[in-house]
């Protein structure tokens, strides 16, 4: 079952150390509110987002957590727990981006700002127990906590779909990472002990209950992603050569969700080698989520692996944002006995794997990883054992 994160003594003294910090929630501590918005992992349907295609990410109980007192200045000032750095904006005034943790929060302001919807200033703590630069949606959670503190901690106006576009807006628009709607997706709509299945053209999406006795194990390689400097943009960029290339065969592909097998095979020459493997990793994947859905839905477990390691081994060769480090914490895991199937979540270029683990293997796999991929890369890994859980919301 998921677990509530964070709990309440967390949120205490979360409460307390705002109070400690800031004179207007010391004077008047009926007015804070804690808004907790959580990370996310993706099982499968990776790069397959910003391609019109199919995902399957899970929300997860490590998150983003601001407690805040709202104003009425119009005034956003927000402290980091972590290290007491503070930055803040004016809402009728956002700037540019600055390069600074404080324009995720201010993009959001300006994002929603051009939808039409009305905002709060706040003074605010942020805590985040998610790894930075881990492919889980670090980002995401910041802008959706952001999202819910901008409405002085209740609901924001609009449904949770339309609130993850908006978010998604902002770090398109304004941090200017070129994501696809998958991270703030499921970090708007989780829902405990359920992984969502996300159809990214129609948005239309379900809830598929996790298999009972399985554990999600996350493995950080110790490497550090840099989502904007990365090639992640590049690689949206060899999408879209390709989609102009099967254009020209059929007038109908709008993205690579619309390239089949059979059209990918006819269209080869069309392609430069590299935009044809990105466009093969991108076709065989959409296939995967719907191969991993329906194995699921039957509890066929081997079939589930069988599609997170091939998943894999296409972002390896075809997609190419795998790393040593990624692969060395794959191949450990395939060792294990009760590890269903491992593969790289997020964008790659470093970050996490996400492991499938029977509840009996989880220590097996823990102990094997401390054991072995210190040796193999000089890297030092981190372990977390995850829970599917709710998407954003208010909890005080």
């Amino acid at each position: 079952m998921a677990s509530v994160t964070p709990d309440a003594s967390q949120v205490e003294a979360l409460i307390e150390r705002l109070r400690e910090i800031d004179p207007i929630a010391a004077a008047e501590p009926e007015r804070i509110r804690v808004v907790h918005a959580p990370g996310r992992v993706n099982l499968i349907g990776e790069h397959t987002d910003y391609n019109d295609g199919f995902v399957l990410p899970a929300a997860i109980d490590l998150g983003v957590t601001i407690a805040l007192v709202p104003t009425d200045d119009r005034r956003v000032q927000l402290t980091l727990a972590a290290d007491d750095d503070r930055d803040g904006f004016d809402l009728d005034a956002v700037g540019p981006r600055t390069g600074r943790w404080i324009d995720y929060i201010a993009g959001t302001a300006w994002a929603l700002a051009g939808s039409g919807i009305s905002t709060r200033g706040f003074r605010g703590l942020l805590v985040s127990d998610l790894p930075s630069g881990a492919g889980l949606s670090s980002s995401a959670a910041i802008e959706l906590a952001s999202a819910w503190a901008l409405a002085g901690g209740d609901r924001p106006e609009v449904d949770p779909i339309r609130l993850a576009q908006i978010a998604q807006r902002a770090e398109n628009e304004y941090v200017g990472v070129n994501s696809g709607l998958m991270d703030q997706f499921a970090v708007a709509c989780g829902r405990a002990d359920h992984a969502l299945f996300l159809d990214c053209r129609s948005l239309e999406y379900r809830a598929v209950r996790l298999p009972p006795g399985v554990s999600l194990v996350i493995c950080h390689s110790g490497a550090p992603r840099k989502l904007a400097a990365s090639e992640y943009n590049a690689r949206r960029a060899d999408c879209d050569r390709a989609v102009a290339a099967f254009s020209m065969i059929d007038p109908g592909v709008r993205a690579l969700r619309d390239v089949t097998p059979e059209l990918l095979a006819a269209g080869r020459d069309l392609l430069d080698d590299v935009a044809f493997r990105r466009a093969r990793h991108v076709v065989s994947e959409d296939g995967r989520v719907l191969d991993t859905l329906a194995a699921m839905q039957i509890g066929d477990l081997p079939a589930v692996g069988d599609t997170l390691r091939a998943s894999h081994v296409s972002l390896r060769d075809d997609f190419e944002v795998s790393s040593p480090a990624l692969d060395a914490l794959v191949a450990i895991a395939a060792l294990v006995p009760g590890v269903i199937g491992a593969r790289l979540t997020g964008a790659g270029f470093g970050g996490c794997t996400i492991n499938l683990v029977h509840d009996d293997a989880v220590a097996l796999l823990v102990e094997a990883v401390a054991d072995q991929y210190a040796s193999r890369t000089g890297l030092t890994p981190r372990t977390y054992v995850v829970h599917a859980a709710e998407g954003a919301r208010r909890i005080d």
